[in-house]
């Protein structure tokens, strides 16, 4: 129901007539919103006999029409069945802001659907997907039936709106939507759209997929080598149109330093020699061996450090949201290297 809906001339104890709820905006409601409308269960019974006007499309959830759902009223359906009632019989109320946006207590759709939502073109439409998945809490004691598939989760994420649906964040979502699929081209599709639609970036993508433990599926680690190759190459790019959209002077490019006749110290994306300043990309992703890779990490630039050279490390989210800030960062560690005693003599190599 919504607040557009016309009030009914009855007194307010008196049960609204049927009549009056063909005409609400969204023909979705569920059993305790008929209630509230004086509709009996015996009612609600002859409605949705065979050849009668309404059927019930989830337990607890009515179509008040006997027509197939379109993708909005199944949308609608799934929530109003997982939703969790935030006052005793009402579990599904207009928005304050808008009365034709439903608010569902922890409640969200996740999976293909809410990608779908995302606006991906490699998720099927709407009306083609069987199961509709929908996120609650752990706890929650829910089954999944008919067109609504129940996902469990001990935090739910903060969800985002799209025409009036609340949706999960695109990482959750195809997190869910991955442990659905055995298609590997289907799951390298999928992560590859979330990377260069700029969606997302790919350490939140790998993060929910090791929280999911889909890690250990070899379709889904080739889907997350690819992934990881095309977010270092947007980065690599992001990184490029830094330093020439701010004016900063040009540096080698993929490099690696070498001590004369010693040791390799390690690869680096850009480094200016007579500054003696480099840039590395962090995209390392949360996977198992995070820790060895930090440690690693954490190495070179102690030894770069003790050479005399100042390493900045960028991340891909810094790149994408923050360019000036962080080209103010490398401008900043430019020009500080006039106040530094020389750095050691390293041997600049190709990568």
């Amino acid at each position: 129901m919504n607040h557009n809906t016309p009030r009914s001339p009855l007194p307010p104890a008196s049960p609204r007539p049927l009549r009056h709820l063909s005409e609400v905006h969204r023909r979705v409601l569920t059993t305790a919103q008929l209630r509230s409308h004086g509709v009996s269960s015996a009612e609600m019974t002859e409605q949705c006999r065979p050849d009668g006007p309404w059927q019930q499309i989830l337990p607890g959830v009515f179509l008040l029409h006997p027509g197939p759902p379109t993708s909005e009223e199944r949308l609608h359906a799934v929530l109003m069945y997982a939703a969790r009632e935030s006052t005793p019989g009402v579990p599904a109320q207009p928005a304050a802001d808008s009365p034709h946006r439903a608010v569902y207590a922890e409640a969200m759709i996740t999976g293909l659907a809410a990608l779908t939502l995302h606006g991906f073109t490699s998720a099927p439409p709407l009306l083609s997907i069987e199961k509709i998945d929908v996120l609650v809490p752990r706890l929650r004691r829910l089954r999944s039936t008919g067109c609504a598939r129940i996902v469990r989760t001990p935090t739910l994420p903060t969800p985002q709106q799209v025409t009036g649906v609340p949706i999960a964040p695109v990482p959750r979502a195809l997190a869910d939507a991955v442990s659905e699929l055995s298609d590997a081209g289907a799951v390298r599709r999928l992560l590859t759209e979330a990377v260069r639609g700029g969606h997302c970036e790919p350490a939140s993508v790998v993060r929910e997929l090791n929280a999911a433990k889909l890690l250990s599926r070899p379709h889904v680690v080739d889907a997350v080598d690819s992934l990881l190759a095309e977010g270092r190459a947007i980065a690599e790019d992001r990184l490029y149109r830094m330093v020439h959209d701010h004016g900063l002077p040009d540096p080698v490019w993929n490099v690696d330093l070498r001590l004369p006749g010693g040791p390799h110290l390690g690869g680096l994306d850009a480094y200016w020699p007579e500054q003696a300043v480099a840039v590395e990309l962090d995209t390392r992703a949360p996977r198992q061996d995070e820790d060895a890779m930090w440690s690693e990490y954490a190495r070179k630039r102690e030894t770069l450090e003790r050479l005399g050279i100042t390493v900045v490390y960028i991340t891909p989210k810094k790149l994408r949201d923050g360019t000036e800030q962080q080209a103010a960062v490398v401008r900043t560690a430019l020009m500080a290297s006039g106040d530094r005693d020389p750095a050691a003599y390293v041997v600049v190599l190709p990568r």
